[in-house]
C-alpha cells in the first residue's frame, strides 16, 4: 500500500502553529528568560494572514462574501499581503489603499499578488478624503458587491487571535509566561492574544508598543485623544493617528514608546546576534524589551514573549538599505561598521 501523500490542499492551510524560540545574545545582559513568537513563520510572512483568513472565512461562512465579490481593504501592507494571498486562493478580487509610508517592497509585493493597489499620502488626517481609511471606504461604496475589511474597527481582528495566537502562546511556554510585549497597531494582535492569556492567568503582564508621534499610549494612561501628539513617524504598522476599536485598552497593562531611530538599529541587531531577519516592528518590540529591562521590570523568573510581527525581507528599501538609513540620519558608528563588511574585488 503506497504512503499517504503529505501535503496542505493550499497555502492557506500553513496559516498559524508559528514556532516559538528562545533569545539568547540579545538578550544575555537581562534577568530573565525572553522569547520570540515568529509570525513570519505564517506563509504570508506575518501575523496578519491570522486575521485576513478569519475574516473572510467569517465573511463566507455569513453569505456576506459570494462568487465575483471584491475585497477593499487599508494597509500599511502586511494585512493587505494577506487579503491578496486568501482572495487568490479563494478567487475574490482585491482593492487595497496603502499608506505612502509603506516601503516600496510592500507595495511591490501587492502589486504582485494581484491587488489593484492605491497609495496614499500618509502624513494626513484620518478625515482627510486623501487618507488610506476614507480612499478605502470611498472604493467600497463605488464598487459593487464589495466587503471592507476595516480591521482597525473590526472585532474579528481581536477574534482571530483570540482563537490562535493566544492559545498557542499558552500552550508553547506550558502557562509559564509572565510578561507578552507586542506592538499595537490596529491592536487586534495584542488584544487577542491578551484576553486569551489573562482568561488562563490574569497576572500576567500585558505590555504593548507604541510610537512616538502616535496617540495610543497616553490615549491608554488618560482616555483622552489628543491631537498634539500626532506627528510624522517612519515606523510602519505600529501606533496611530486615531483610536482603533480593535484594541482593547483595558486588557493592556501599559504602553511604552520607542523611537524609529533605535527600533531600527535594534532590528538590524536581532538578524546579527539570533541570525532572526526581522521586520522593523519586530525592531520596535525588542528595543521596548531593552528599555523595560533597563527600568527593572523583568527580573530573573521572568519568562517574556515578544511577537515578532513580519520578516525582514519587507524592509530591504528601508531599514537594511544603508542608503535610506543615512538619508534618515541614523547613519552613525554602527552603520559605517556594517557598510565596511562589503568589500569589492577589482
Amino acid at each position: 500500500m503506497e504512503d499517504k501523500i503529505k501535503a496542505c490542499n493550499n497555502i492557506l492551510e500553513l496559516i498559524g502553529d508559528t514556532p516559538l524560540v528562545k533569545l539568547n545574545r540579545i538578550t544575555a545582559k537581562f534577568p530573565g528568560n525572553f522569547y520570540a513568537k515568529l509570525e513570519s513563520f505564517n506563509p504570508g510572512h506575518s501575523s496578519k494572514d491570522r486575521v485576513a483568513a478569519y475574516i473572510i472565512e467569517e465573511a463566507e461562512r455569513k453569505g456576506i462574501l459570494t462568487k465575483g465579490s471584491t475585497i477593499i481593504e487599508t494597509t500599511s501592507g502586511n494585512t493587505g499581503f494577506s487579503i491578496a494571498m486568501v482572495s487568490i486562493i479563494k478567487g475574490y478580487d482585491c482593492i487595497l489603499a496603502v499608506s505612502s509610508k509603506s516601503s516600496k517592497d510592500k507595495i511591490d509585493m501587492l502589486r504582485s499578488m494581484g491587488a489593484t493597489v492605491y497609495v496614499c499620502p500618509a502624513h494626513v488626517s484620518a478625515d482627510d478624503p486623501r487618507s488610506y481609511y476614507q480612499v478605502a471606504k470611498r472604493l467600497h461604496e463605488e464598487t459593487k458587491g464589495s466587503i471592507y475589511i476595516n480591521q482597525y474597527f473590526n472585532e474579528l481582528n481581536m477574534d482571530a487571535h483570540y482563537r490562535t495566537t493566544g492559545p498557542e502562546i499558552w500552550s508553547q511556554t506550558g502557562g509559564q509566561i509572565t510578561h507578552l510585549v507586542a506592538c499595537s497597531g490596529t491592536g487586534g494582535t495584542i488584544s487577542g492574544t491578551a484576553r486569551y492569556l489573562k482568561e488562563q492567568n490574569p497576572n500576567i503582564k500585558i505590555i504593548g508598543v507604541d510610537a512616538y508621534g502616535s496617540v495610543l499610549k497616553k490615549y491608554h494612561e488618560t482616555k483622552e485623544f489628543d491631537q498634539k501628539e500626532i506627528y510624522p513617524y517612519r515606523i510602519e504598522g505600529l501606533g496611530k493617528n486615531l483610536i482603533p476599536s480593535a484594541t482593547d485598552f483595558d486588557i493592556i497593562d501599559e504602553f511604552i514608546k520607542v523611537s524609529d531611530e533605535k527600533s531600527a538599529h535594534t532590528a538590524r541587531e536581532i538578524a546579527k546576534t539570533e541570525g532572526i531577519f526581522a521586520g522593523y516592528t519586530s525592531g520596535a518590540v525588542m528595543q521596548a524589551v531593552k528599555q523595560l529591562s533597563a527600568d527593572g521590570v523583568f527580573d530573573k523568573n521572568s519568562k517574556v514573549v515578544v511577537i515578532f510581527p513580519d520578516h525582514g525581507s519587507r524592509y530591504m528599501s528601508k531599514i537594511y538599505s544603508d542608503k535610506w538609513m543615512e538619508d534618515q540620519g541614523f547613519f552613525d558608528t554602527e552603520t559605517v561598521e556594517e557598510t565596511q563588511q562589503i568589500q569589492f574585488v577589482k
